[in-house]
């Protein structure tokens, strides 16, 4: 195990391989964090690029191939984290998949392979860090990538909306259950990021974006000025929550 200092933390990223999960990354980076960078095995060479950028940052950083809907999986990658950074502090379960579709086309394995990632994946990620937290005596922080049609479905998005309502009830229970080890949970619920998930529907992203109050689509860096913030002390009394961040789209 690599020696570490008592103030060193270290924060596991899903799906941070490009686009928010690869913003995330960063800024935990410049926050101060080591970084462990998870994608699945076919974006590990952009994984590595992050964790190349990490390490240009002078912090460390691995990259761990890992299927957050695999469990055995999922367990090697915190363990492959703690052995190679030395802890775990952060661990954002942002891997997620989106897919527009009319609710009388979606077939059964396509709503499946919606939540096997989007929330199976919560799921197994939150537990496996959650399990490590309790080990180490010192608390730790859950993030789980939410979204606006959390709280508004999208007509076009049946199911990555119901997905995402799951991610929400789901970031309660795990506040309600692990508060008592010092455990937060929290998700970040943005709106229509400029991210590869739009590409290949450049109308529909045209679209969305033009309805923002805000008047711009949200960038990737915009959602990890958020995950930031969970991240760090000033977060220490916010648990249960999803966030919308939006650029003005809803309101709680």
């Amino acid at each position: 195990m690599n020696q570490h200092s008592p103030t060193q933390r270290v924060a596991l990223v899903t799906g941070a391989g490009q686009g928010i999960g690869r913003g995330i990354a960063l800024r935990l980076a410049v926050d101060g964090f080591d970084v462990a960078v998870n994608d699945i095995h076919r974006s590990n060479d952009k994984a590595e690029a992050v964790a190349d950028e990490i390490r240009g940052l002078g912090r460390r950083a691995i990259a761990v191939t890992a299927d957050v809907s695999n469990p055995d999986d999922v367990a090697t990658m915190v363990a492959t984290t703690v052995s190679a950074l030395g802890r775990l502090d952060v661990a954002v379960a942002n891997a997620g998949i989106a897919q527009a579709q009319a609710l009388l086309e979606t077939t059964a394995d396509e709503w499946d392979l919606m939540f096997a990632i989007n929330v199976r994946g919560v799921f197994l990620t939150w537990q496996a860090a959650a399990r490590q937290f309790i080990s180490q005596r010192g608390g730790g922080k859950l993030i789980a990538a939410g979204s606006n049609a959390s709280h508004r479905a999208a007509s076009f998005l049946p199911a990555y909306s119901a997905s995402k309502f799951a991610v929400r009830g789901l970031t309660q229970v795990a506040a309600m259950q692990w508060a008592e080890y010092g455990i937060t949970a929290n998700a970040y619920a943005p709106g229509v990021v400029n991210t590869p998930l739009w590409a290949g529907d450049p109308e529909g992203f045209a679209r969305e974006a033009a309805k923002i109050p805000l008047g711009r689509a949200q960038e990737p860096e915009d959602v990890a000025a958020l995950v930031s913030y969970f991240a760090s002390p000033d977060s220490n009394y916010m648990t249960g929550q999803t966030v919308i961040m939006d650029g003005g789209l809803n309101y709680n």
